[in-house]
C-alpha cells in the first residue's frame, strides 16, 4: 500500500528519519509523519522532525540506546498493534533507516503475526550520510569496489547472531562501515589487523554525524582507540574503515555550515 491517506482503520509506518540532520527527512516521511495519530519515537530522533506532526498527535518516547536503560523491544511491539487495533494511525519514528540495524524487520515481523496493516518508509542511513559529511565516498574505483555495513557487537540477550568475523571482513578489500562499534572499538581495531589489514589503513571515527554537534576523528587503524579517547568521542557515531578515508576532506573535518548543518 503506497497510499497515506489511512484515516478509515489502523495502520502503523515504521518511518525512517534519517541520520540527525532533519533537512535529510524524505517528502513521503514528512506526509507520514503529518497523518498520525500517535508516534513513538526513538533517543535518536531529532526533535526538530517532530514539527512535523500534527499538533494533537500523541508523542511517546521509546528510546533505545546501547549501554543505557532502554524500552524494551517487545513492550515497543505491543503498542504499535494495541494502538493500530484501537484504529489509530501510529508512526515508529527511527532513526536512520528502519531495515538498517534498526530493528525494523522484528518489528514488521511483529506487526504481519498480529495482523496489522503497515508500511516501511525508508530513511537515508547513517552509515551512508554520515561519511558523506567528511567528503568520503564509500566505493571508488581506486579504492574500493563495494562497501560492508557491519555491526560492531553480537546480541547480548542470547540470540544467534555473532559476532562479526573480523577476519573475513578485513580480507574482503571493501570498505568497512561499523554502526555501533565505539564501545569495542580497540577490540575492533586490533582483530580486523590480526585478520590482515596494515595498522596504516585510513580509518576515522564521527560522532554524531550531520547534527551540529558533529565531531570526529581521523587516523589510522593502528591509532584509531587512542585517538577516539584522547578526543573524548563517544556514541553514537560511525566507524570508516579502508583507503577511501584518506579522501577525507580535510576543511570539513568538524566544521558546519552557519545554519548548524553538516558541511559537505
Amino acid at each position: 500500500m503506497n497510499t497515506l491517506d489511512c484515516r478509515a482503520g489502523g495502520k502503523v509506518y515504521l518511518i525512517g528519519a534519517g541520520p540527525g540532520d532533519p533537512e535529510l527527512l524524505t517528502l513521503k516521511a514528512v506526509r507520514a509523519l503529518g497523518a498520525c495519530d500517535v508516534l513513538l519515537v526513538d533517543d535518536l530522533v531529532d526533535p526538530a522532525i517532530l514539527a512535523h506532526a500534527r499538533a494533537d498527535a500523541r508523542i511517546v518516547r521509546v528510546g533505545k540506546r546501547g549501554g543505557c536503560r532502554s524500552t524494551p523491544q517487545a513492550f515497543i511491539e505491543r503498542l504499535m498493534v494495541r494502538y493500530a487495533r484501537h484504529g489509530r494511525v501510529v508512526g515508529r519514528v527511527k532513526g536512520g533507516n528502519p531495515f538498517v540495524f534498526g530493528r525494523g524487520g522484528e518489528e514488521v515481523e511483529a506487526l504481519r503475526g498480529a495482523g496489522v496493516a503497515h508500511e516501511v518508509i525508508g530513511g537515508m542511513s547513517s552509515g551512508v550520510a554520515v561519511p558523506a559529511t567528511l567528503g568520503i565516498p564509500l566505493t571508488h574505483r581506486d579504492h574500493a569496489c563495494g562497501v560492508t555495513l557491519v555491526t560492531g557487537h553480537a546480541r547480548e540477550d542470547g540470540g544467534s547472531a555473532r559476532e562479526p568475523d573480523w577476519t573475513a571482513l578485513a580480507r574482503t578489500g571493501n570498505t568497512l562501515v561499523i554502526y555501533m562499534g565505539m564501545r569495542r572499538l580497540a577490540h575492533i581495531c586490533a582483530a580486523l589487523r590480526a585478520g590482515g589489514l596494515a595498522p596504516d589503513t585510513p580509518a576515522c571515527a564521527i560522532q554524531n554525524g550531520t547534527r551540529a554537534d558533529q565531531r570526529s576523528v581521523i587516523a589510522t587503524l593502528a591509532d584509531l582507540p587512542q585517538q577516539v579517547q584522547a578526543q573524548g568521542l563517544g556514541s553514537p557515531a560511525i566507524v570508516v574503515v579502508g583507503s577511501v578515508v584518506s579522501l577525507a576532506d580535510r576543511s570539513a573535518h568538524g566544521t558546519r555550515m552557519p545554519d548548524g548543518r553538516a558541511h559537505g
